[in-house]
């Protein structure tokens, strides 16, 4: 009777396995398909003739990021995570290089798991493999927004290989992998720690931050501001693209968050999708009200990215709060972001096409922040080595709020210069910017060697008998100034 009980609840813990490999491989795949997401919305924002070098970014980031981090990414961010319980326990990956500072171990990165081992690639670290790979290339792919249009096509490929084997991979094992900023908690009291349950600052914000410094490094596109100080809107060519976009990722967006449970046996990835879906929701009715009143129009791109806004603000507590909390996170994230875009377009002259250090930096930081300030202490029993749910300053832990500050500082201090100094380097090896000639006229076939648009079907583009669009001769006469600067 006895070997007939243990053999039955070993084949019960079997099934539960497979089952949490299901349906963390079933998420995956939603992100993944994100991509195509990403691709329609940054394409669609921007103008007609740079659509197949946006398309191309799009699309090879995704191969970029995956070969990345099989060959250094993946062993940095997991290679000492440690047993992972919700896929059977698997040990593998137990590798953490620490140091000792005021009595205490603080985790700084893995070193296991490079190139998926034989001895290592069991089914649970195939899958966790997958799982994060995807996210990490959600991360780098927020870049390709902030510098769209300008940027060159090799000096990308160079940078997205940084961002998937290094950049990314050290913060994210901070936060998932066993490291320092999970550890607070246990080491200092600050409730659990740096807590990110899907994604807000470990993706977002690492891809917000990189797209603001990396904008500003490069300069604005050639129009966008005037000598007199004037911002001239550049406007989006095709937004039926931009909104079939926004549903793609608002779609995968459900892989991303529920899927974060890693476990098909976890009811609460429910609660997390329900949250989900409202903070979009609200996210995309605040800038509504917002734009209406500030602008008079509901511009449906600020619709599009109050509903991303709301999503990435929901990345981080999506498990942790209340339904009422989900909507209020949502529709204060789709105010912040119109507030931060036009702060950063207008005061600060930094020229982000796509809006992606508003939605994806501004509102990942406030996701973190919404964690310390409404998590309810219904769910994280044992998350990082802490007994207890994870409990915000609304409800009566404070060092909760004090992790997630951290976590967002610290954040910033290591994406920031090392993104920066990266850009810096591949500038000297390659170039980061195309030539102003290529710029004015389209990046297509200059920097992909074909047009994403036939020539007689490119959207807006002016026949030769009405000439140049004042955008294109603002833009030449801004070459043609440059070029007497540098003369």
């Amino acid at each position: 009777m006895g070997d007939t009980i243990t053999q039955l609840s070993k084949q019960l813990a079997d099934t539960q396995t497979a089952l949490n490999i299901v349906w963390t491989l079933v998420a995956a795949f939603l992100v993944m398909f994100m991509q195509a997401g990403f691709a329609l919305v940054e394409a669609g924002l921007t103008r007609a003739k740079n659509v197949a070098h946006t398309m191309g970014m799009n699309f090879f980031v995704y191969a970029i990021g995956i070969i990345g981090f099989y060959f250094v990414g993946f062993g940095l961010q997991m290679g000492g995570v440690g047993a992972m319980a919700t896929l059977g326990g698997d040990a593998s990956l137990a590798k953490e290089f620490t140091i000792e500072l005021f009595g205490r171990s603080f985790g700084l990165f893995g070193y296991s798991g490079f190139m998926l081992p034989l001895a290592m690639f069991t089914p649970a670290v195939a899958t966790m493999f997958l799982f994060q790979m995807v996210f990490m290339d959600t991360t780098a792919t927020i870049p390709t927004g902030s510098l769209a249009e300008r940027w060159k096509f090799s000096s990308f490929v160079l940078l997205s290989f940084v961002i998937s084997a290094l950049i990314y991979p050290i913060y994210a094992n901070w936060v998932w992998g066993g490291g320092w900023l999970a550890t607070l908690g246990t080491n200092f009291g600050l409730g659990h720690g740096h807590v990110d349950f899907a994604g807000s600052s470990c993706v977002h914000l690492t891809g917000g931050v990189m797209a603001f410094v990396l904008a500003k490094l490069l300069g604005p596109r050639l129009g966008k501001y005037s000598a007199d100080g004037r911002v001239n809107a550049i406007p989006a060519h095709n937004i039926p693209q931009v909104m079939l976009g926004t549903f793609i990722l608002a779609f995968g967006w459900f892989g991303f968050n529920a899927g974060s449970t890693l476990s098909g046996m976890d009811t609460r990835l429910a609660v997390v999708a329900v949250n989900t879906m409202l903070a979009g929701a609200t996210g995309a009715f605040g800038a509504y009200l917002y734009a209406r009143r500030r602008f008079g129009k509901p511009d449906p791109t600020w619709l599009a990215n109050g509903m991303l806004a709301g999503l990435v603000a929901i990345t981080a507590p999506c498990a942790f709060v209340s339904s009422w909390a989900a909507a209020l996170i949502g529709a204060v994230a789709g105010v912040l972001v119109i507030v931060a875009a036009m702060f950063i377009d207008q005061t600060l002259k930094v020229d982000d096409p796509v809006g992606a250090s508003a939605v994806h930096g501004v509102n990942g930081a406030w996701g973190i922040l919404s964690v310390g300030l409404f998590a309810n202490g219904t769910y994280g029993q044992g998350l990082n080595g802490v007994a207890s749910g994870v409990t915000g300053l609304f409800y009566g832990d404070a060092g909760q709020l004090g992790a997630s500050v951290i976590g967002i500082l610290a954040n910033i201090l290591w994406v920031a210069p090392t993104a920066a100094l990266a850009f810096w380097v591949i500038g000297k090896l390659v170039g980061n910017r195309v030539s102003a000639e290529d710029e004015i006229n389209g990046l297509d076939l200059p920097e992909m060697g074909i047009f994403g648009y036939a020539p007689d079907a490119r959207p807006h583009a002016p026949s030769s008998a009405q000439g140049p669009s004042a955008a294109h001769t603002r833009e030449a006469r801004m070459a043609a100034a440059l070029a007497a600067d540098e003369g």
